[in-house]
């Protein structure tokens, strides 16, 4: 059965509940990113089945024609938590693993210069890149490929992982510029962290713990693999 929100107004007020009720209270205080959110219209990177769960406090199913996925859109209150974790600033360059719907590109897209977004599952591919180009979003890139070891040889200001990781992994670290942040929860459930690494040096790191929560680990062959 699909669910559908009843019109303008209530979209509007559903959305301003979120972010108010929902996202600021779970301290997101950025107002950077507070303001970035109503920029990029969620219900829109829903599943249609889904819409009228976009603006609920729970990971919404990724069913693409049909054929469940096995992935899922963040929480809301997660997807905000990690944008601000990131610290972007308006000429930085990200790295996204894991694009799901695109949304959580979207919202980076709005707090930085340019987003590069890596999905191994094509169907979410498509989807993502359609969902991007309605929104008329024009600095994000959505690659194909497994992006579990690293991604090319380019160096990002900020690198997020939107899928659960065993333990951190040595080649994202090393995929950041001096002074960039990669960030990613780390363990497995039902204990995870969410932790910021920040390269202080080419050869050194300072790891932060930010905050701990559940999310379905990253898809990829060699995520098990990875080792301190």
């Amino acid at each position: 059965m699909t669910m559908k929100l009843a019109s303008l107004s209530d979209i509007e007020k559903a959305r301003f509940n979120l972010i108010e009720q929902q996202i600021r209270p779970w301290d997101v205080s950025d107002e950077r990113v507070l303001a970035a959110l109503p920029l990029v219209a969620r219900e829109r990177f829903v599943p249609s089945q889904f819409r009228g769960l976009a603006f609920s406090d729970l990971e919404v199913p990724l069913v693409i024609h049909g054929v469940d996925t096995k992935q899922a859109m963040l929480s809301p209150k997660v997807e905000a938590r990690l944008a601000q974790a990131l610290a972007l600033t308006a000429e930085d360059c990200v790295l996204e693993i894991g694009t799901g719907s695109g949304y959580q590109a979207g919202v980076l897209s709005k707090l930085s210069r340019q987003v590069t977004s890596v999905e191994i599952d094509a169907r979410l591919v498509a989807f993502a890149q359609e969902n991007i180009a309605n929104a008329k979003i024009d600095n994000v890139t959505i690659e194909t490929g497994d992006g579990s070891e690293g991604w090319g040889t380019t160096e990002y200001d900020a690198i997020l992982m939107t899928g659960s990781l065993p333990t951190m992994p040595d080649a994202f670290k090393y995929q950041l510029r001096v002074g960039g942040r990669l960030v990613a929860a780390i363990g497995q459930s039902p204990a995870m962290t969410v932790v910021r690494v920040t390269r202080i040096t080419a050869a050194s790191f300072e790891t932060e713990t930010l905050f701990e929560t559940v999310i379905k680990p990253l898809v990829g062959p060699h995520v098990s693999h990875f080792k301190f």
